[in-house]
C-alpha cells in the first residue's frame, strides 16, 4: 500500500505559508478567520444570546457553503499550480469558500447595520465596524491568492456569489420570514429554546443595560 497517497489531512485549520515569510505568516491567520467566526461567533452567539436574527444569520451561512460545494464538484475546476507544493489539492478550487464566506458574512452585516439591526453603538462605531469586516473579506480574499490556494479569478468568483448569496439571504430572512419570527418565539420548541428577536428594539444594548440595572435595583429592594 502507497501510504502517503492514502492519507488525507483535516484541513480546517491546515494552512501552510512559506517559512520565514512574515506576512504569509500573518495572512494565514487571516485566512483562519471563516472559522473563528464560525465556531467561535456564531455557536456563542447561540448559546448566550438565542436571536433569531443571529441564528438564520448562520444558517445563511450554512447554506451559501453547500451552494458553494456544490457548484466546486460541478464546475471541477482545479486550484493553482501553486497549490501542489501545499499539498492541499484534493479539493476543486472555483469557486473560493473562503471568499464566498467572507463577502456573505461582510453582505449581511452590512445589510443589518442599514436595517439597524444587532447591537450599534452609534453612527461612528457603525462604520468602524463595517471598515472592520469588509477589510477582513478583502485580506482574506487576497491571502488566499498570496497563499497560492486559489487563483484570482477563484477568489473573485467566490466574493460575488457570496455577496450575491447574502443579500438573497437577508431579503429572504426579513421579507419573508419575518413575519413568522413571533410564532417561532411562542412555539413550543421556540420557549424551550429560549429563542427570541429584539430586532424591533432600535438601542438593543441600552435596552438590555436598562432593564439590567433596573432588575437589580429591584432585587436590592426587595431584599431591604
Amino acid at each position: 500500500m502507497d501510504l502517503p497517497n492514502s492519507l488525507k489531512a483535516v484541513t480546517l485549520t491546515h494552512v501552510r505559508y512559506r517559512r520565514g515569510d512574515q506576512l504569509g505568516h500573518f495572512l494565514a491567520w487571516i485566512s483562519l478567520v471563516p472559522v473563528f467566526i464560525s465556531l467561535g461567533g456564531f455557536v456563542s452567539h447561540f448559546l448566550f444570546r438565542r436571536e433569531l436574527q443571529g441564528i438564520f444569520f448562520g444558517i445563511g451561512l450554512v447554506i451559501s457553503q453547500f451552494i458553494n460545494e456544490f457548484i466546486k464538484t460541478s464546475v471541477e475546476q482545479a486550484r493553482p499550480e501553486t497549490c501542489t507544493l501545499l499539498e492541499a489539492c484534493d479539493s476543486h478550487g472555483w469557486p473560493s469558500s473562503h471568499s464566498q464566506f467572507m463577502f456573505f458574512f461582510a453582505t449581511y452585516f452590512s445589510l443589518m447595520g442599514c436595517k439597524g439591526i444587532g447591537f450599534w453603538f452609534g453612527l461612528k462605531s457603525k462604520w468602524i465596524l463595517n471598515l472592520l469586516h469588509w477589510s477582513l473579506a478583502l485580506v482574506t480574499m487576497y491571502s488566499r491568492v498570496y497563499l497560492g490556494y486559489h487563483t484570482v479569478a477563484q477568489v473573485f468568483a467566490g466574493a460575488t456569489l457570496g455577496a450575491i448569496v447574502g443579500a438573497s439571504w437577508f431579503w429572504v430572512v426579513n421579507s419573508v420570514l419575518y413575519p413568522y419570527f413571533p410564532v417561532i418565539e411562542e412555539s413550543a420548541l421556540g420557549r424551550m429554546l429560549c429563542v427570541k428577536d429584539t430586532s424591533h428594539i432600535p438601542d438593543v444594548l441600552k435596552f438590555e443595560y436598562d432593564n439590567a440595572r433596573a432588575a437589580r435595583k429591584n432585587m436590592e429592594t426587595k431584599s431591604n
